[in-house]
């Protein structure tokens, strides 16, 4: 008999004679005559019930199963007499396909914190709060591939391993194949050169940009970062769109549009694991998502946030000065308390963005946007490119940067060069705000932070 999913079994429209259902058990109870079995297999949220009667050759199996074993159970689904559930399936065979240990297992039915639960990572997926993440994750995953295919942006495969550093930081993992403590110049390594993680790809998508109009890439990225804070880890997912004909205006409106959608189709495809969120872990998330939906997004240059942040009462950590980056706090307060919804802050300070960032007439500030979002703070940095080589060859040499490593780059400016504009999001960040999870490690599958390289 075919295995039929849990959640296909609990929208059933009709009694079945035959089912196999398969899963972890969350709980056994054992009564005269017959157990109760709660069984998940992590198609969904819910848990079914499956009844067994009682016989010698079943006691033996039920008599090995206890929370966290894996089993087959088949028999009929039936209409359930209990209270919040429309069926359950009245058991006739039971196979243990898998032991759990009851001394060891570490996921016994009680509350356990998110440091332990981390501490288990590989384990995790099987309570409610993480099955649930992993399910958005992989949702929220599809519905942005579904939102740039809606447009007809390309997807660009970007390399991960690169020898160019685009936010010019210089935090980034090196890849080498030389043995540790070798003396041996970088000319001897595998590529001839320096290679690293890649910190973004944009530089690489914007020459597809100015090839094919608008595209996007979408995964892994690396900053080797000391930092521990509940909003960074070393490895973590950016969506990255660029467009080209395009200008800074044209970058803040898709990425409204885009986080727009995404809300919209989490609420209307994952009512039930965000409702776990909105009920057990942030009890404002809903009033938060509604809003997001709501109205447009405020819109908000540089130099009025921070006279905006200077005028306040309210006492920040981080004293405000023009040409200083925006602190979490900041941003925060500017969403949540002047606001009360997302905000769009422009034109910074050119001292604190990357080179590729267009000059404005002031020769001051950049065309630079970041949308801040309510609990998480930024959620999209992104820009208008610079297009004109003059401009961008000089600020090159104002960040010391070696043209030779940018000889590609510079070639989309030299060869049919084109306003174009594009923005990174942080694809953990919007699950965090799609959750109301607050630290990001618990977004992620097996987080990769300083010290920590434990699955």
């Amino acid at each position: 008999m075919k295995r039929t999913k849990i959640k296909y079994a609990l929208n059933a429209e009709n009694a079945l004679n035959d089912i196999l259902i398969k899963g972890w058990v969350r709980t056994k109870r054992d009564s005269k005559g017959f157990s109760f079995v709660e069984l998940n297999d992590g198609s969904c949220l819910t848990n079914i019930q499956a009844v067994i009667d009682h016989t010698p050759e079943i006691v033996e199996v039920l008599d090995k199963v206890g929370t966290g074993a894996s089993v087959a159970i088949a028999g009929s689904l039936v209409e359930s007499p209990g209270k919040g559930q429309k069926w359950e399936v009245r058991g006739t065979s039971i196979e243990l396909l898998g032991e759990a240990d009851q001394e060891t297992f570490p996921l016994q039915k009680k509350r356990h914190s998110d440091e332990f639960l981390r501490s288990i990572a590989h384990l995790r997926p099987r309570t409610n709060k993480y099955g649930a993440v992993f399910r958005l994750r992989s949702e929220l995953a599809q519905a942005i591939h579904r939102f740039f295919a809606e447009r007809d942006f390309f997807y660009i495969h970007t390399p991960i391993i690169t020898g160019s550093d685009c936010e010019g930081a210089g935090e980034m993992f090196r890849v080498t194949t030389l043995e540790p403590g070798s003396k041996e110049s970088a000319e001897s390594d595998f590529f001839g050169k320096p290679s690293q993680l890649t910190v973004s790809g944009q530089l690489s998508v914007e020459m597809f940009a100015l090839s094919l109009g608008d595209v996007y890439t979408f995964g892994p990225t690396f900053r080797a970062e000391n930092s521990n804070t509940p909003r960074h880890v070393a490895e973590f997912w950016m969506i990255e769109p660029e467009m080209a004909f395009a200008d800074l205006n044209d970058d803040m409106d898709l990425g409204e549009e885009m986080i727009k959608y995404l809300v919209s189709h989490m609420l209307d495809n994952c009512s039930e694991d965000i409702e776990l969120f909105a009920k057990w872990v942030d009890k404002s998330l809903m009033p938060t998502l509604e809003t997001i939906l709501a109205d447009p997004f405020e819109r908000v240059p540089y130099t009025e946030a921070i006279n905006i942040l200077k005028k306040t009462k309210k006492q920040f950590e981080y004293p405000v000065e023009w040409g200083m980056d925006l602190q979490t706090e900041h941003e925060r307060f500017l969403c949540e308390e002047k606001f009360k919804k997302p905000v769009y802050v422009y034109d910074y300070p050119k001292t604190i963005k990357p080179f590729y960032m267009r000059m404005n007439d002031d020769g001051k500030t950049v065309g630079a946007m970041d949308c801040l979002v309510p609990r998480i703070g930024e959620i999209i940095g992104g820009s208008q490119r610079e297009e004109r080589m003059d401009v961008l060859l000089a600020r090159m040499d104002e960040m010391r940067l070696e043209k030779e490593d940018y000889w590609w780059y510079l070639d989309s400016r030299r060869y049919g060069t084109a306003p174009h504009a594009g923005f990174g999001m942080g694809f953990e960040r919007m699950l965090m705000l799609i959750t109301g999870v607050s630290n990001i490690r618990d977004v992620m599958p097996f987080p990769r932070t300083p010290k920590s390289l434990e699955f």
